[in-house]
């Protein structure tokens, strides 16, 4: 929630400082559309591509009140919902282990198993987003990104997209450079984003798994694509984490029955 409210407030202070002049608008629009004309050729504010513009502005604007309400409404949840586990976090933990269909020795692993997974994601995905977002905004101080505070925290919150990640805001910034003429931070950037960005999302998940529990990026991948039409921004968290989990009922459901059936089959067998 802390985060949130900063990056909230944040953005609120921006827009506070925005010039709601048309002109003012289109001027640095109106220039990148005729540097990419002189370019390639092509007129990027024709007549066929406005109209495209237009006709996607309100499905836009749905998309965004969708999801400060979907935000909202997870972030009243997660105050209501935590409430009532600092009230009663023993009698609920206690509850939860009586119903669990396992051995104790199972008990006790699930619960220390859902422990560092929970760690896992509920802390090292937003310490990884950090972390990434730090070393981006390094290299757009280094290379002269404009408003690099707003770009860095931009960052941060593509680091969990999947497949594209941190290329959906550092790519954009070094096509602006090279389209701008400047050719010396545009390929400084993409070289440093290539090399330190996105290795650096490697070198700290492997340290991250070797503190907490070792979550295949697989599972984080997918636990994100499901997790966000289901929870909204919260499902960057609570995907991955039930994927997890599930998977990890799964393995103990397997060593508690499966296992279990076919060594008591075997045993029989050879006694025949």
């Amino acid at each position: 929630l802390i985060p949130i409210s900063l990056v909230v407030w944040f953005l609120i202070m921006k827009v506070q400082h925005i010039n709601l002049d048309p002109q003012v608008v289109l001027a640095p629009v109106e220039q990148i559309s005729v540097l990419i004309k002189q370019k390639i050729g092509y007129d990027i504010l024709n007549t066929d591509n406005l109209k495209s513009v237009i006709s996607w502005a309100p499905q836009v604007g749905q998309m965004l009140m969708g999801g400060i309400t979907s935000l909202a409404l997870n972030i009243f949840v997660l105050i209501f919902v935590l409430y009532f586990m600092l009230l009663g976090n023993d009698k609920m933990e206690n509850y939860i282990m009586d119903i669990l269909p396992f051995t104790e020795k199972n008990k006790l692993t699930i619960l220390h198993d859902v422990n560092m997974v929970v760690k896992s994601n509920a802390i090292g995905i937003p310490l990884l987003a950090v972390i990434q977002g730090a070393v981006a905004m390094l290299g757009y101080y280094i290379f002269d990104v404009p408003d690099l505070l707003l770009w860095g925290i931009l960052t941060c919150f593509a680091t969990v997209i999947p497949i594209v990640g941190t290329a959906l805001i550092w790519l954009p910034l070094v096509i602006y450079f090279a389209i701008i003429g400047n050719w010396w931070d545009a390929v400084g950037l993409l070289i440093y984003a290539a090399l330190i960005i996105t290795h650096v999302d490697n070198l700290i998940r492997f340290v991250i798994q070797k503190k907490m529990a070792d979550i295949h990026p697989l599972i984080t991948i997918f636990g994100v694509i499901i997790g966000l039409p289901l929870f909204g921004f919260m499902g960057v968290i609570f995907g991955p984490l039930l994927l997890s989990i599930f998977l990890l009922c799964a393995d103990i459901f397997k060593r508690e029955y499966l296992e279990n059936n076919n060594s008591s089959s075997k045993t029989h067998i050879e006694g025949l």
